[in-house]
């Protein structure tokens, strides 16, 4: 399927957390209020950023990908939740815009967050 602009468009919320337990905790709470589907969690990434603000200084820590699969309206609700669950003092959380997805899918999906 391909949105429209009338539609409530797909989209997937990126999130880096600080421990598998992390990401587990902050997809079920968001899964339990509807705000997504469903969440895939991907164990270990090695992330580089600059940290702490404007020293210049690169952080090189592990990290964890939590990514929530939902649609452009809960977003807003997403990332306020997030931000009040998460232990960063900066959280990573962005959405990135799905442009297709198989019609079955989309009716599952959109069918859980009902």
């Amino acid at each position: 399927m391909e949105f429209s602009l009338n539609d409530d468009p797909m989209i997937l919320v990126y999130v880096t957390c600080n421990s598998i337990e992390q990401a587990e905790s902050i997809g079920e709470q968001i899964m339990q209020k509807k705000l997504c589907a469903c969440v895939n969690i991907f164990k270990e990434m090695q992330p580089m950023f600059f940290w702490p603000p404007k020293t210049g200084k690169i952080d090189k820590s592990k990290e964890v990908v939590l990514i929530l699969k939902s649609v452009k309206t809960k977003y807003s609700d997403i990332e306020k939740e997030v931000t009040k669950l998460h232990t960063y003092e900066v959280p990573c959380i962005f959405a990135i815009p799905v442009t297709f997805v198989a019609d079955s899918y989309w009716e599952w999906l959109k069918g859980e967050m009902e």
